[in-house]
């Protein structure tokens, strides 16, 4: 038999691990409030602008999703951009 004081990394380990948990679930839960983490399944409502919003309003009354694939997009193109400026460097460096 094991002495007690041999017990307790496991004991902490449980606990950390129960923690772990605990935070996770609340991560999903807060990730679904704020519209990030949806079902890709369920249909999500059209973001709509209110009547009489300006032009800019209306433009920028979109999901978080479609925030997150726009930044996508540019970091797309951010990172196109740096492939064709290495290459404009590379072209004028003399051999």
């Amino acid at each position: 038999m094991a002495l007690p004081h041999r017990q307790r990394g496991w004991v902490g380990l449980v606990v950390i691990l129960l923690a772990l948990v605990i935070v996770a679930l609340s991560a999903r839960t807060a990730l679904k409030q704020y519209g990030v983490l949806d079902d890709p399944s369920k249909p999500r409502p059209a973001a709509v602008a209110k009547p009489g919003a300006t032009e800019l309003e209306q433009a920028t009354a979109t999901t978080p999703r479609d925030a997150l694939e726009r930044a996508r997009g540019v970091q797309d193109m951010v990172r196109q951009q740096a492939i064709e400026q290495d290459k404009r460097i590379d072209d004028a460096i003399p051999k």
